[in-house]
């Protein structure tokens, strides 16, 4: 629910963004009677703010042309980082919507001096990003916050959450950690119901409060980031695969990322364990290592690099 405060911040963006609102439509978008807000409007012009009132059908308020506040105090680095942060969020899709991430950024432009402005403007015009390995799935801001609340308060919550497998439970968790990969949002909490760390995806969870019971506290050392990575390595995939690779681990370390495989040195060399879904898709990903290797598991996998061999040989000709 929103404070007197927050409601006279948010009639104030409503006056600045739009010609002339009615009374009727002030109401709705606070949630407030009448009475209220002729006492809004009323406040805002004790600030010196100079809101006008207009009779008749159709009538309501308006802020006097020409006013503005003054610009938001951000250097051209400032605002750099707050304009691309927006946008950056909007396009790998990790805004709530995108309408809330257009409005953040209108918002952003209305408060910036007028040459700065413009050249933001540019710089936002100007930009491309490269799409996301996976397609981003984004949460809702108030899932987002509920859950940093959680964590920073060091309170239990609960949760509706629906498995891969479609089924529904309501989990008691103490979290950890939020983390994003690939364009998606992960919690690392103890599951109190399971009694073992977990990765959750937020974006399969519903109905987040917090409670005033005390969360478990992290393991001494506990890395979010690592744990998340770890979980998303361990995804139980049709094959399971074990290759040891002719390179030293911090080598294997910089071409496959933590939530793809799980390292672990063997004399010079680095033991590969990873789940994946297609052999043909490995036999690739093995050419690509630039290394000797040995197979330990499957069986299946050799069938692949050896098919994937013939066709390089067939399409370099003789």
């Amino acid at each position: 629910m929103l404070t007197p405060t927050a409601r006279l911040l948010e009639l104030l963006e409503l006056l600045q963004s739009q010609p002339a609102v009615t009374g009727r439509e002030i109401s709705e978008r606070l949630g407030v009677d009448a009475r209220t807000v002729r006492r809004y409007i009323d406040a805002l012009r004790a600030l010196g703010i100079p809101v006008a009132g207009q009779r008749g059908v159709g009538g309501g308020y308006a802020m006097r042309p020409g006013f503005r506040l003054p610009p938001l105090m951000l250097g051209d680095d400032e605002a750099v980082a707050v304009a691309l942060g927006v946008v950056a969020a909007a396009r790998l899709g990790l805004a709530g919507s995108p309408d809330s991430a257009a409005s953040a950024l209108a918002k952003v432009h209305r408060a910036l001096p007028e040459p700065l402005r413009r050249r933001v403007e540019a710089l936002e015009g100007a930009l491309e990003l490269t799409p996301a390995s996976t397609a981003a799935v984004p949460v809702p801001g108030e899932t987002a916050l509920a859950l940093a609340e959680a964590i920073r308060r060091r309170r239990r919550l609960r949760a509706a959450y629906r498995a891969f497998s479609g089924e529904r439970t309501t989990r008691e968790l103490s979290p950890h950690g939020l983390v994003v990969h690939g364009g998606r949002w992960y919690l690392a909490a103890h599951d109190h119901a399971r009694n073992a760390l977990r990765t959750f995806r937020v974006d399969r969870m519903r109905n987040v409060r917090a409670t005033e019971d005390p969360a478990l506290a992290a393991p001494d050392g506990f890395d979010a980031v690592a744990h998340v990575s770890t979980s998303l390595a361990r995804v139980p995939w049709p094959w399971e695969v074990e290759v040891v690779l002719d390179l030293p681990v911090d080598a294997a370390a910089r071409r496959l990322p933590p939530t793809m495989a799980e390292l672990a040195a063997a004399g010079g060399g680095t033991v590969v364990r990873m789940r994946v879904s297609s052999l043909d898709w490995m036999a690739g990903v093995l050419a690509g290592m630039d290394c000797g290797f040995e197979i330990r598991r499957p069986d299946e996998l050799r069938a692949s690099v050896r098919a994937l061999a013939e066709r390089l040989t067939t399409s370099c000709g003789d």
